[in-house]
């Protein structure tokens, strides 16, 4: 008899969580969100954008070339000749080579140090790409757990329900044990009502992100043992972030080009030298202003331009006083930004060994929760329980598998967001994350 009254229940769980066909992976939803996502490819074209703001910097130590030509008519009158009317065409080719101008150079330099940066700030978008798949694809998830275990708990309530009914109307229980089984199927039916109205915009807030309509994430598998950190250190992982890291890396940039930038305030009293050439040609149609005989001179020239600052008014003196402190905020803000970054990394390691922790706890108190319904169920038919102590086991032991089921969510994301903080979230640690999740 006890086992006939435990089939609803288990029968309702089993058969919610049958896999649904055409299910995504995790890596397709994720492919898909990198083709569709809008902050993604902002962030992509930003990138595309800063580096080829980058390489505008290396004109200024290239050449420069330029082609200039006129046209002109004149007319002159000297008395008492009459008046004459001539015309001139010309064409100059000019081309300067800087052969020292330090300040050109200083900023080529920080211009690889800013596509570097372009390059920091894509990983980071990237990274984050990763994490708001995966919390999304988790939170549909989660709520179809929600879904499936309200629903098992109104099948099991439902038959509590009409087990009540039955008594009453033999006689062997009162008229209360009806009205609590009912009002607690009204309870889990309003219940149902909202996890399913979550699950609808869990699933829309998925579908957005990846462009598709539809989706239908694959659940995990069931035998899911949580990976512990590896390695099990906070400390290891602190250390890796300040090689990997794009905030830290980016932060260590802004050194650089704050110094280079010092350098360019000092370019201000250096001198600077160019190489410079140029080729003309020039028609004289009907003489000059001095002669009345066509001509077609032509020139070139080569040489070179020094020039040497004296005096600017103390601008540069200022600047270099500007940029040393410039110099010196970077180097705070760098040192902020690893304080930062390894509370960041501790709290995400702790977070998920807490995690880990609570997913075994409630693994006991699941398996708990079920020898108490059992039991309480037993003393229900005997008479030594009432119908109210059924009712409360079978919630207790829902929000335990409910729990339980989003304890998993939690580390599993923790394991990502720890990796995203010390910067070495890649890719292909979805694709080890696919392998927990069910075909």
């Amino acid at each position: 008899m006890k086992l006939k009254r435990l089939l609803p229940l288990s029968a309702a769980i089993g058969l919610a969580f049958l896999g649904n066909a055409q299910a995504q992976s995790l890596v397709e939803l994720y492919d898909a969100a990198r083709a569709y996502d809008a902050t993604w490819q902002s962030a992509k074209s930003q990138y595309d954008a800063s580096i080829a703001r980058a390489d505008q910097a290396k004109s200024g130590i290239l050449p420069q070339v330029s082609l200039s030509g006129g046209a002109s008519r004149n007319a002159i009158t000297v008395d008492p000749v009459p008046q004459r009317e001539y015309g001139t065409q010309s064409v100059t080719l000019s081309a300067s080579q800087p052969l020292y101008r330090p300040a050109n150079f200083a900023t080529w330099e920080q211009a690889k140090y800013q596509a570097q940066q372009a390059e920091y700030a894509l990983t980071a978008a990237s990274q984050d790409l990763i994490v708001r798949v995966v919390q999304a694809y988790f939170d549909v998830l989660a709520a179809q757990d929600t879904l499936n275990y309200t629903r098992a708990l109104k099948t099991a309530t439902a038959e509590q329900l009409a087990a009540a009914k039955r008594n009453f109307e033999v006689g062997t229980t009162t008229i209360t044990d009806t009205r609590e089984a009912q009002a607690r199927y009204d309870l889990v039916t309003a219940q149902e009502i909202q996890a399913d109205n979550d699950l609808r915009v869990k699933k829309l807030a998925l579908d957005t992100l990846v462009g598709r309509q539809g989706t239908n994430p694959n659940p995990l598998v069931t035998s899911l043992v949580v990976p512990s950190p590896s390695p099990a250190d906070p400390d290891a992982w602190v250390s890796v972030s300040d090689t990997a890291n794009p905030a830290i890396l980016q932060a260590r940039s802004n050194v650089d080009i704050a110094q280079l930038e010092t350098q360019k305030a000092y370019a201000g009293h250096k001198p600077t030298l160019d190489l410079t050439g140029s080729l003309g040609e020039t028609r004289n149609i009907a003489g000059t202003a001095t002669t009345i005989a066509d001509s077609r001179p032509k020139t070139g020239s080569v040489g070179v331009v020094f020039n040497l600052p004296l005096f600017s008014g103390f601008a540069v003196q200022n600047r270099v006083r500007e940029t040393l402190a410039l110099e010196d905020k970077a180097r705070t803000d760098l040192e902020a930004t690893r304080r930062t970054v390894a509370q960041q990394i501790r709290t995400a390691y702790f977070g998920v060994v807490s995690g880990q922790q609570q997913v075994k706890a409630l693994e006991s108190a699941e398996a708990s929760s079920q020898s108490s319904l059992e039991a309480n169920r037993l003393g229900y038919q005997v008479g030594v329980r009432i119908n109210i102590d059924v009712l409360n086991a079978q919630t207790q032991l829902f929000q335990t598998k409910r729990d339980l089921a989003q304890a998993r969510y939690n580390v599993l994301l923790g394991h990502l967001k720890l990796r995203q903080a010390n910067g070495t979230l890649a890719a292909e640690d979805l694709d080890r994350l696919n392998l927990l999740l069910a075909p």
